[in-house]
């Protein structure tokens, strides 16, 4: 019996967790489950699978709960909350599907108690990777990728030498406007941006996938999980999303994973890693797909990627200014009040303003992430 903590449960990285844990109740137990504001859905969530701590986004969100669960379950609130359910339960596995930077405490302090890491929220990593990265081989945990580029590559490189390894190339879908133009772009609304053509996720993560800034998370968090330098990271369009990721070898061979884009697959891996069990996802009918297509990356076309690149090569807190602008241009995009290409300007001016600091404590992170999003929200 495998104990759980999920981060984010009612996004869709968490409600897809629970759909693997309820497939295989006799395997798993919910020892705590922590949302936003979902209230409804949290509770369904807590009454299926009876967790003995659960947070919520506010206080008055958390009084209502309160009323409405088993006096057995604790309700907590806020960051504070979010690191209770992390750290303070029996726990032994703590799915992290939280969006954005607001993951990084949490998922410092499961480590810091000895939880493994089921990771889905590409952010942790992006902002303090090195900080991260350190208290894990302290801690003596693991740390298994969720996303599903990653865990392709993570399931590729199984029982193969590291010094063999020439390069991994992560693939990308395009997001919903792969077949426009710039030109195309300038009048795109907010529902052309969340309509991704083959993936089923939040709004953020949907607009993420258009600017390709999503990507551009994904190399920097494969740098750390990985351990590569930046010139043996790659990105090739790859429309069918068919190809997760794949493997090349300095023999030249190449290793790819493939299937249907199903996120329960790579979900289900991590928590059941090194066994594979049956899962409800479609299997995959090459015959039927019949073709699949690639592209170059166009750094000009997608210019987040490019400064995803350049920021993780600088390092220090150049990823999480351009993490903090990102997330804040995201959230002005889906307010209305910028148009979609004002996001990669804004994430591009933060960038330009920003001091850089090679090796930033924990303290440094939080004030360069808090001064970049009141930068980013002016612009």
């Amino acid at each position: 019996m495998k104990k759980l903590s999920v981060l984010g449960s009612t996004g869709s990285i968490g409600t897809q967790t629970l759909d693997v844990v309820s497939k295989h109740p006799e395997h798993f137990q919910i020892e705590g489950l922590a949302a936003g504001s979902n209230v409804e859905l949290l509770l369904r969530q807590v009454q299926q699978f009876r967790p003995k701590k659960v947070s919520v986004a506010t206080k008055e969100l958390a009084e209502q709960v309160k009323t409405q669960v088993s006096p057995g379950t604790e309700i907590f609130y806020g960051n504070e909350g979010l690191v209770e359910v992390a750290a303070g339960t029996d726990a032994d596995t703590v799915v992290t599907a939280v969006v954005g930077s607001m993951g990084l405490h949490s998922t410092l302090a499961a480590i810091e108690a000895g939880k493994h890491i089921g990771l889905a929220n590409k952010e942790t990593l992006v902002t303090a990777g090195h900080l991260v990265t350190e208290a894990i081989k302290r801690k003596g945990v693991n740390m298994l990728p969720i996303d599903s580029e990653h865990s392709a590559i993570f399931q590729c490189l199984n029982g193969e030498r590291r010094d063999d390894l020439a390069g991994i190339t992560l693939t990308a879908s395009g997001g919903s406007f792969r077949d426009l133009t710039r030109e195309q772009l300038q009048s795109v609304t907010v529902e052309d941006a969340l309509k991704h053509p083959n993936w089923s996720m939040g709004a953020k993560i949907t607009i993420d996938s258009a600017t390709m800034v999503n990507k551009g998370l994904e190399v920097i968090e494969a740098h750390w999980l990985f351990g590569l330098p930046y010139e043996q990271i790659h990105v090739l369009l790859h429309p069918e999303s068919i190809i997760h990721s794949f493997v090349e070898f300095r023999d030249t061979s190449i290793i790819a994973q493939l299937g249907n884009p199903d996120m329960r697959v790579p979900i289900q891996y991590a928590l059941t890693y090194p066994e594979r069990w049956d899962s409800p996802a479609k299997r995959l009918s090459l015959a039927e797909v019949g073709r699949l297509h690639f592209k170059e990356m166009d750094m000009e076309r997608f210019p987040c990627l490019r400064l995803a690149f350049e920021c993780g090569k600088m390092g220090g807190t150049a990823t999480t200014a351009f993490n903090a602008a990102n997330e804040v241009a995201v959230g002005r995009f889906l307010n209305r009040e910028i148009s979609f290409l004002q996001i990669e300007d804004i994430i591009e001016e933060v960038l330009d303003r920003h001091a850089n600091i090679s090796n930033p404590q924990l303290a440094d992170i939080e004030e360069c992430d808090r001064n970049t999003r009141l930068l980013a929200a002016k612009l």
